[in-house]
This record gives structure tokens, sequence and C-alpha cells, in this order.
């Protein structure tokens, strides 16, 4: 299903949240060969200046090399973003999903990590720093479930981390927040995880 230039109310109340996902891996695709659709952001923002129907909201990390709407090739409008290290779940973050999802009417939320996480990198290294500790603290469970003896290399380790990590907050989405678990029963919203490549540009989702 192709999206629209300008992302209307009408059409994020009739996408389904596959048609939603279905559109995320289409647009990764062309983002992979350079195909990207051609935009007039001039008119977007003409369109846009009174309302907004986005139709997902990507929970990513603050990593500059992955900008959500480059690798899903999107435009203004189309999607939320919330970005924090790690990809990390907190109730300032959680609320945000909810505000998406039950005020503005998105459809699908992403869970996305990413390979080279620094801050993933740093949880496994042990780093405390003021503030940075409490995102730490949030990663700690899921290096804690793994047995990093099993791994070869500290790479092979970290990139484990890196998915169980993006897991275990779906997870926890709809363990914290009964607003978003009801919406995923009755079949409003969906929730899927993710890790995007940074060397090949590739987004992997896990199957729902």
């Amino acid at each position: 299903m192709p999206i629209p230039s300008i992302v209307t109310k009408e059409f994020q109340e009739n996408v389904t949240p596959f048609e939603v996902l279905a559109i995320l891996k289409e647009g990764n695709q062309r983002f992979l060969k350079n195909e990207k659709i051609e935009r007039d952001f001039d008119k977007q923002r003409e369109n846009l200046k009174s309302a907004q129907h986005p139709i997902a909201i990507i929970l990513g990390c603050i990593d500059s090399r992955v900008p959500s709407e480059l690798i899903f090739d999107l435009g203004l409008g189309d999607v939320f973003n919330v970005r924090v290290a790690g990809n990390i779940l907190n109730d300032d973050v959680l609320g945000s999903l909810e505000f998406a999802c039950k005020v503005v009417g998105a459809k699908l939320i992403v869970v996305m990590g990413h390979t080279d996480c620094g801050a993933i990198k740093a949880a496994c290294n042990g780093v405390r720093m003021e503030h940075i500790t409490s995102i730490m603290e949030k990663i700690d469970p899921v290096i804690e479930s793994i047995n990093r003896k099993e791994f070869q290399t500290e790479e092979t380790f970290v990139e484990k981390v890196t998915h169980k990590n993006t897991v275990r907050v779906k997870a926890e989405i709809t363990q914290k927040s009964i607003t978003l678990r009801e919406m995923q029963s009755q079949g409003e919203i969906q929730i899927v995880n993710a890790v995007y490549c940074v060397e090949s540009g590739i987004v992997t989702f896990d199957e729902i």
C-alpha cells in the first residue's frame, strides 16, 4: 500500500496496523535501493500547519545514523518519533506512546534498536555516570538474562543484547500500559520490534 503525499485523518483511521507495517517495510526497501519518493516539503508544511495524523510511532535510539524518516522513506507528518539512548522505556516515553496512539490515532508502535549501539555497549561495559546511570540500569536486566560466556566475541554478545532489549521493551509496553494493552487486544494498534543495521541500512523486524 503506497503512503499518500499527505497523511489525512481519513487515511489514518482506515489504514490497519499491518498495512502500516507494510508501508514501513516498503519504505526501507526504497531507501536501500536509493529510490526515494520525491516530496514537496513546502506543500507538506502548508497542509500540516493546523493538524497531523501520523500512522505510527517509532521508539528509537538517539544515534545520529538512525533517522527514521530517512530509513523508512517518509515525509513530514507521517510518523511520531521518540528517541532516547538505548531505546529504553520510562514513564515519559510510555506517556508519549499512549498519547500518539490513544489521542492522535497512530496505529503502530515500533521499538527499534540498531547495531553498533553506544548505549548498549556502555551498559555491557558497566558504565555509570550521573544521569547516564538511570539508562544503563534499564538495560542491565537484559544483560543479566544472557550468558556472556556463550558468545565468542564481545560484538556478537552486544548484538544479542541489542535485539533482546527491543524484545523486552516491547513486552514492557503492554505490561505497564493498560491503555495500550487494551488497544492492542482490540486490534486498534500493533506493537513490533526491530533492529536497524547501520552498515547495510536494512531494518529487520521480528515476526508478529
